[in-house]
């Protein structure tokens, strides 16, 4: 199968990359700092020569998108916007003007798409697109709007022979460094891991291996598009989220952060506050209703293989590799 992964350099693109090439699929990668022999260069917004990796491939998985992993001032927010609805556009356009266009193209989404919302896990059926919540900074409006602009560039694009999926992901948990789940546990390590902001709010994730059986089986399945949330069945408070990880480092015990100190530490990662503080509580309804079978759908087991391979990995390498920029790849749902 050829594969054509725009984007395909962060933390969720290098994942995909690692295993289909491993699995022998054909792998070109499109982005902005060519360095690998199958990568191509492209700038995400305007055709090129790079729009003839498209023609003749099997299917597209879009991963572009500025980094979230940032300060949310008002020129980050509009980069966020511009990179990830310009990067669907002009691959709409590539599509469209194949002569053997693709018979499917994934674009990554994120379930930040739905509301705030604690009572209930917002599935594709009824889930509550946010927005419109009460209480919360007005803001948090503009990441919804940005999803919904992404997803709507997709779903416009002129390509009637290409069967098209929003990919509501999660946050995709790896061990990859400069990854969430390694800012997460250099924190839980130190012993900062403790709920914040009380810990109410939910955490949606999906282990890396499910996301990428996830995008395998939705590949093969020419019955769905449209959204499909991408997250573990198993969505939990930040605090229950936090434990179970320290439990999974060994961790006794983890500090509990007010608001004003988790502001002052998003801050000093150079990020948001919004990734902490809103409740994402996803239900992969659609995904389960065709069948797919999650490999770890709870958080305990997960947690327990991440680390595992984290320490693997460590082992195999003769000691602790430490990321110099922990947020560099960094792009969380």
């Amino acid at each position: 199968m050829k594969v054509v992964l725009p984007g395909g350099t962060g933390q969720v693109g290098t994942i995909l990359d690692r295993v289909l090439t491993a699995a022998g699929h054909e792998v070109t990668v499109l982005t902005r700092h060519p360095v690998r022999a199958h990568h191509i260069a492209w700038d995400g917004s305007s055709l090129g020569r790079w729009a003839e990796a498209i023609d003749g491939c099997d299917a597209v998985i879009n991963l572009a998108g500025r980094s979230v992993s940032c300060r949310y001032t008002p020129d980050n927010l509009r980069a966020m916007m511009d990179s990830r609805v310009d990067s669907a556009r002009v691959i709409g356009e590539a599509i469209a003007a194949a002569a053997q266009p693709p018979r499917v193209w994934l674009q990554m989404s994120t379930a930040t798409i739905y509301a705030h919302r604690f009572d209930a896990a917002h599935d594709e059926a009824t889930g509550i697109i946010g927005g419109s919540e009460t209480g919360v900074p007005d803001y948090w409006a503009y990441s919804v709007e940005i999803a919904r602009n992404w997803e709507r560039a997709q779903a416009e694009a002129p390509t009637p022979a290409t069967r098209k999926v929003a990919l509501r992901s999660a946050m995709v948990m790896s061990p990859d460094r400069g990854g969430v789940f390694d800012v997460l546990s250099w924190l839980a390590r130190l012993g900062l891991g403790g709920p914040v902001a009380g810990g109410a709010q939910y955490v949606s994730w999906i282990h890396d291996e499910d996301f990428v059986r996830a995008v395998e089986f939705l590949i093969t399945r020419e019955d769905l598009e449209g959204p499909v949330n991408l997250a573990a069945p198993g969505p939990v408070p930040h605090r229950d989220f936090m434990r179970t990880l320290r439990r999974a480092w060994g961790v006794p015990v983890g500090l509990p952060a007010t608001r004003w100190m988790a502001q002052l530490g998003a801050f000093a990662l150079r990020s948001d506050t919004e990734l902490l503080f809103k409740s994402r509580r996803v239900a992969p309804g659609r995904l389960s209703e065709a069948g797919f079978t999650f490999a770890h759908p709870e958080w305990e087991r997960a947690a327990a293989s991440l680390v595992g391979r984290v320490r693997g990995v460590r082992a195999a390498s003769g000691g602790v590799r430490e990321s110099s920029d922990r947020t560099s790849r960094w792009r969380p749902a």
